[in-house]
């Protein structure tokens, strides 16, 4: 895979972009994202995520801008099982089918379990999102399950589809 894009820790600094990015209604709804968000309360977040001991929020910038245009994290990281969590964000639609979320999903996890030696990386996609299925099946996740009526959207009910991916997986496809 041709990179890119960098993944970086999130700082401080990011917080006006990431801020942005809440605000961008198709993003919210690939994400499920709900909730009102302040610039003062996504600087806090942002500025305690470097602490944090169950996860990893890396920024996505291009090669050669260090610019926040999204990220990907590794979240509910649980070291005595060796499993975390998968989620992804890109900062709107200019940023779509450009190959940047096959891109950071890939490189997020290949630092999963290749630095964090992982054994397991789950995720879930909801089903009005099958560009990010493909992408996530494209890497190697596979399905395991769909859980059904997860999310209320605007009166609506959606279901999602769980996702995994396992270390003998993952080294079978890229070692």
């Amino acid at each position: 895979m041709s990179q890119s894009l960098n993944l970086r820790p999130i700082v401080k600094e990011d917080a006006p972009a990431m801020y942005k990015s809440m605000e961008d209604e198709e993003g919210k709804w690939l994400t499920g994202s709900k909730g009102t968000f302040t610039l003062e309360k996504t600087e806090k977040w942002c500025a305690k995520l470097f602490d944090s001991n169950d996860r990893v929020d890396y920024a996505i910038t291009l090669k050669d801008d260090p610019t926040y245009i999204g990220e990907a994290v590794l979240n509910h990281i649980d070291f005595e099982e060796r499993s975390a969590n998968f989620r992804i964000g890109l900062s709107g639609p200019k940023y779509f089918n450009k190959g940047y979320g096959s891109e950071a999903t890939f490189l997020m996890i290949k630092h999963g379990f290749e630095t964090l030696k992982l054994h397991r990386i789950s995720l879930s996609v909801f089903d009005y999102n099958p560009r990010a299925r493909r992408v996530y099946e494209k890497v190697g996740f596979v399905k395991e399950g769909v859980r059904r009526d997860v999310l209320l959207w605007e009166g609506k009910y959606y279901s999602d589809t769980t996702m995994s991916m396992l270390e003998d997986e993952w080294f079978a496809k890229y070692k």
